[in-house]
C-alpha cells in the first residue's frame, strides 16, 4: 500500500499506542472506525452517481478490454502493413477510371552568384 510490509506496521502501531496513550486510544479507535465508515459511504455513492450518470454497472464493465497492456505496438503496425488493402472488385459494379498522375515539371533553381573579388555579405549581430 505505501511500501510499509507487516513488521513495519506492527512497530508504527505500537508507537502509535505508546505516543496516543490507553486514555485516548478508545476515542481514536472511534474516530478511525467512522472515517472508515464515511469512505466506504462516500464510495458506494461514487459508484451510484456513475451507475446514475452513466447508465452501466461498474461490476458489469469488462475492465479487460480497456487494458492498455494487451495493446502491443509492434503487433498493430505489423497487422496494419500486412493488411490487404485492396478488395476484390465483384462484376457489375462500376469500376473507377484510372487517372495518370499529373506530373508537374519541376522549377529550375537560380542561382545568383556575387561579382568576382566582392565579399560575402556578414550580419554581426547574427552571430
Amino acid at each position: 500500500m505505501f511500501g510499509i510490509n507487516g513488521p513495519e506496521f506492527l512497530i508504527l502501531l505500537i508507537i502509535g499506542v505508546l505516543v496516543i496513550g490507553p486514555s485516548r486510544l478508545p476515542e481514536y479507535t472511534q474516530k478511525l472506525a467512522n472515517l472508515v465508515k464515511e469512505v466506504r459511504r462516500m464510495a458506494s455513492g461514487a459508484r451510484e452517481q456513475i451507475k446514475e450518470e452513466v447508465g452501466i454497472d461498474i461490476d458489469q464493465v469488462d475492465w479487460k478490454k480497456y487494458d492498455p497492456r494487451q495493446y502491443d505496438p509492434r503487433r498493430i503496425i505489423k497487422e496494419a502493413l500486412l493488411d490487404d488493402d485492396t478488395k476484390p472488385v465483384s462484376e457489375g459494379a462500376p469500376q473507377p477510371a484510372a487517372v495518370a498522375p499529373a506530373i508537374e515539371p519541376t522549377p529550375q533553381r537560380t542561382v545568383e552568384r556575387l561579382p568576382v573579388g566582392q565579399a560575402a555579405p556578414f550580419d554581426t549581430e547574427a552571430t
